[in-house]
């Protein structure tokens, strides 16, 4: 690395730092829309406990989530986007069709 490369690199370093401290402003934020987890699940016909199941998350994970206790991130939200889109192909990709 070079040393304009390190020295931007440090720059940024800096300001995510001041962001974080509030001293500075963010330029862009980033912001997901909220899942109706009940609804993909409703959307497959299967019970809390056979959504569950399938993609391979606690019960009570999924609970939470249909409440809006939590909510799910990751890889499990890149799951239930697939389910929201096209419900019997994400089945069929995880052999459960």
């Amino acid at each position: 690395m070079d040393d304009s490369m390190f020295d931007a690199l440090c720059e940024s370093v800096k300001e995510a730092g001041a962001i974080r401290r509030g001293e500075k402003k963010a330029s862009r934020e980033t912001r997901f829309s909220a899942l109706d987890v009940k609804s993909i699940r409703e959307s497959t016909g299967r019970t809390q406990e056979a959504f569950a199941q399938m993609i391979g998350v606690p019960l009570s994970t999924l609970r939470s989530w249909e409440q809006g206790k939590r909510a799910p991130t990751g890889p499990a939200r890149a799951l239930l986007t697939m389910f929201k889109t096209d419900p019997e192909q994400a089945a069929k990709l995880l052999h459960v069709a």
